[in-house]
């Protein structure tokens, strides 16, 4: 009653008046008693129910997590976990390739926190001191596959038949700065048939970007994260699961000129936590 019946009293004109002559002519009080001290005492009144009538928001941290693309849609259902058991905390998220995201970052982005989804990604973070190398933590792993379009598909049943002439598109993800596409390159590279392959290739800036145009028809496989293709749901059908390939594991880090550590740290322990790990699992994927 108290808060309510001040925060809606007027400060009275002669205070103001005052007030605003000594901010217009930079002058100080020089003499407090020259300022009625009841009139003083409203205005630190004032002041002190205008701070605590701020909304409580504009003390809220804000956190940027840079993370690989397939891990937008679990990530986006943690997001709210997150916040509900660290209150004042709130996260905002980037999702592209990892090379893309480490780019970013090395160009002066404001990041906190970088889940990559490949340790070479992380390796060369770590190699250009940017990531808190203590902070590093492995959270999940996925899979690679082999898709083509549910409805309309030539029919693959393995690699390769990658090589056959009904097979015109594969959709694979640009080696430089997409993790998939290097797994690919590795399981393609072991049976030799990367370099066969190559004319065919439609070169993708993400998994997801793959997964797209696999799932719209656009090219007759593509190689994809088991973890998209379960969110392409009867669009796409997995036709292989390629064995060779370096383990498809995702790290996660602290950013070195991350202002908000902190927070940034407790994003990662609440990834790894039992709650965490199980809306990562109902995504597809598997333990670290």
């Amino acid at each position: 009653m108290f808060l309510k019946e001040w925060r809606n009293r007027p400060i009275p004109g002669d205070c103001l008046a005052s007030l605003l002559y000594s901010w217009k002519h930079s002058e100080t009080i020089s003499d407090p008693l020259s300022f009625q001290v009841p009139c003083m005492r409203i205005v630190a009144i004032a002041s002190l129910l205008s701070a605590l009538a701020w909304p409580a928001a504009s003390w809220a941290q804000q956190i940027t997590v840079s993370a690989a693309a397939s891990l937008s849609d679990a990530f986006k259902e943690l997001a709210p976990r997150f916040e509900a058991a660290k209150p004042g905390t709130t996260v905002r998220f980037n999702f592209a390739a990892s090379g893309v995201l480490l780019q970013q970052i090395r160009q002066g982005a404001p990041v906190d926190v970088f889940a990559s989804a490949d340790q070479e990604t992380m390796d060369r973070a770590d190699a250009q001191k940017r990531i808190d190398a203590a902070s590093r933590r492995n959270f999940v792993t996925n899979s690679l596959v082999l898709i083509e379009p549910a409805q309309g598909g030539t029919g693959i049943t393995g690699l390769a038949d990658l090589n056959r002439p009904a097979v015109r598109k594969i959709a694979v993800g640009k080696t430089a700065t997409v993790p998939v596409g290097r797994y690919t390159k590795e399981v393609l590279d072991a049976i030799s048939l990367w370099k066969v392959l190559e004319p065919k290739f439609v070169q993708a800036d993400s998994a997801r970007q793959v997964l797209d145009y696999v799932s719209r028809g656009e090219v007759e496989a593509g190689f994809v994260y088991r973890t998209d293709a379960t969110v392409a749901g009867n669009k796409v059908k997995v036709v292989a699961s390629p064995q060779g390939a370096t383990p498809v594991s995702y790290p996660i880090a602290v950013v070195a000129d991350s202002p908000h550590k902190a927070a940034a740290a407790d994003f990662i322990a609440f990834v790894r936590s039992e709650p965490g790990q199980q809306v990562l699992a109902r995504h597809g994927f598997g333990k670290p």
